[in-house]
Order: structure tokens, then C-alpha cells, then sequence
């Protein structure tokens, strides 16, 4: 077969005949068959990810879920019963709001059942945390509560 030419100049593309299924004979620039096959193949590369990574995104996703559902669980918990929430080895999570409570008194009231003293009491009002050692209770400082604390004994 002799290579085309345009204006007596060697054609640059070498083009290649085959026959479609409707029985049309069909010519295809070589860069056309090359993107043919290449393409896909970088398609397909583009979209992988490895096994530990699509587990990790998985598992990141879960526990976002979850995290999800434990605040709109404590939300509605607050809201169903106003009092203050006791989370830690305590018999009496939840504790019902009186007047001029305190942390010992919410503490106690809850029934403390752990093994050993707490060593930390992070409490959560409106969003914002502060940590406390249990010792200053122990002491004698107390801090007054409001309806919907949350109490975190570790």
C-alpha cells in the first residue's frame, strides 16, 4: 500500500482499513486508535484506590455517623428530661434539676460505682468543656450546675 500524499507531500498519519460491524470500510488515524486504547486505561487508573484507603475512608465515615447520632441522642435526652447527665460508672445517668445544685451533689446523687475515685471531671455546658481534677472536689471547692450539664467522669 503507498502512504497518501497532499501536494506531493508524504502524508504524516498512517491510516489503517478495517471493516464495521454494518459492513462499512472504515479508515482510522493511528492517534485515533492510540486514544482508543489509551484512554480507558487512564480512566480506570484515575478512579482506583487502594484497599486500606477506601477502608479508611469507610471507617471515618462510620465514626462520623456515629458521632452523629450520639449528639442528637444526648440532645434529645437533655430535652426529654431536664436535669443534668452523669456519664461514667454511675448507677443514675441521668439526674433531675434542683435548685442551687452542685457538682458534689449531682455526683452523688447519680450513685458513683466505680472502683477507684475519678481522677478527672470534665463538664459541658452550652457546647464548651472544662476539665477539672477530682481532687479540687474532694477539697471542698464545689460548682454550681445548670439544667442540661453534662457531667463526665474518667
Amino acid at each position: 500500500m503507498r502512504p497518501l500524499s497532499f501536494n506531493g507531500q508524504p502524508a504524516q498519519r498512517s491510516f489503517r482499513n478495517f471493516t464495521d460491524p454494518a459492513g462499512v470500510n472504515v479508515k482510522l488515524d493511528l492517534r485515533v486508535k492510540t486514544w482508543f486504547f489509551i484512554l480507558p486505561l487512564a480512566l480506570a487508573a484515575t478512579g482506583c484506590i487502594s484497599k486500606s484507603t477506601a477502608r479508611l475512608r469507610e471507617q471515618n465515615a462510620y465514626l462520623a455517623g456515629q458521632n452523629t447520632i450520639l449528639q442528637q441522642q444526648q440532645a434529645q435526652t437533655a430535652a426529654q428530661s431536664p436535669g443534668v447527665t452523669i456519664v461514667g460508672a454511675v448507677q443514675h445517668p441521668q439526674v433531675p434539676w434542683i435548685t442551687g445544685m452542685t457538682l458534689a451533689q449531682a455526683i452523688s446523687t447519680a450513685n458513683y460505682v466505680g472502683q477507684e475515685a475519678p481522677k478527672q471531671v470534665i463538664l459541658t455546658r452550652h457546647g464548651e468543656s472544662a476539665a477539672m481534677d477530682a481532687n479540687v472536689l474532694l477539697n471542698g471547692q464545689d460548682v454550681p450546675l445548670e439544667i442540661g450539664d453534662v457531667i463526665e467522669l474518667r
